[in-house]
């Protein structure tokens, strides 16, 4: 091998080198800033009509919620039930064993992956008003809210609740609604 061809050689082996090295850390920061766009979701949401408030945290590679706080934790004086000053219980479960858990830490939002472009996908959604579980997608809005949608069979049969999030849990952006 001449001086010349040796030079040449040595010189792209350099830059090729560096090139490599260039993509991975391209390839390692879009990793992290999509790390950080999946996890966007964590932290608590005050539901619509501020009726209660669902923490969400990753568990076991999907996104989970589960209540954490309720405006009326309590059935009122005049529950038709008879569980006046009681706790409120999953009562409308369509399962006998399940109508006995209390609300507050019920498992709300489950089996989330996020999808890309702040939409998480391939979740369901319960609602204990009426004891029903709906397959669900949510997005993060550009103002920071969360649009949850829970629906059966596709999307276009559904219904879409605004979450905001809690501002009071350290560590959150501040809500731009006002908070219970």
């Amino acid at each position: 091998m001449t001086s010349a061809n040796s030079a040449v050689y040595k010189h792209y082996r350099q830059n090729g080198l560096r090139f490599l090295l260039m993509i991975a850390i391209l390839a390692l920061s879009s990793v992290i800033f999509a790390a950080d766009q999946a996890d966007a979701i964590l932290g608590q949401w005050i539901t619509a009509g501020g009726k209660a408030r669902v923490e969400i945290v990753r568990q076991n590679g999907t996104y989970v919620g589960h209540i954490v706080w309720l405006k009326e934790p309590l059935y009122p004086v005049d529950d038709a039930q008879g569980m006046s000053g009681k706790p409120k219980v999953d009562r409308k479960n369509s399962e006998a064993a399940l109508r006995t858990r209390p609300i507050i830490g019920l498992p709300l939002v489950s089996g989330f992956h996020f999808a890309g472009a702040n939409e998480w996908t391939g979740g369901t959604i319960y609602d204990p008003e009426n004891g029903k579980t709906y397959s669900c997608k949510i997005s993060l809005t550009s103002n920071g809210s969360l649009r949850v949608r829970g629906y059966i069979g596709i999307s276009f049969f559904g219904r879409t609740e605004v979450w905001q999030r809690y501002a009071s849990v350290a560590g959150t952006p501040a809500a731009t609604a006002k908070t219970p």
